[in-house]
């Protein structure tokens, strides 16, 4: 396994944990289709929120949230319908909304974590 994969699983780790303790309901983690993978899917209690998780040692070549340009925030709005297409009850009379969260540092578990909501 590819020390890029490890990094990345911690920091989806952390993120969910993060969330969990802000009282959120993580709902799915790793959800797959042929469109692709929503890192966590999660329900902050009026929204269902669709999570993208971007873990970087360092901001050397660009902040976390900069990976995240118009194409992939097209992709996790495809991803977010084909979501809530597989769990209709999930969303039904409910917010959408797609959030970033940017870790960096060296360990994910002690890196600086920042939570961008609402991402359009």
């Amino acid at each position: 396994m590819a020390k890029k994969d490890d990094r990345g699983r911690e920091g989806e780790e952390r993120a969910a944990r993060y969330l969990e303790e802000r009282g959120y309901r993580v709902w799915d983690r790793n959800w797959r289709c042929p469109q692709g993978e929503i890192d966590i899917v999660a329900d902050d209690g009026r929204d269902l929120v669709m999570v993208e998780v971007k873990t970087r040692r360092t901001d050397r070549f660009g902040h976390p949230f900069s990976a995240v340009d118009r194409r992939k925030r097209e992709r996790l709005w495809r991803l977010a319908h084909a979501w809530m297409r597989a769990h209709p009850g999930a969303a039904r009379g409910r917010s959408v909304r797609i959030d970033l969260i940017g870790i960096t540092g060296e360990r994910p578990a002690t890196a600086v974590l920042e939570h961008l909501e609402d991402l359009r």
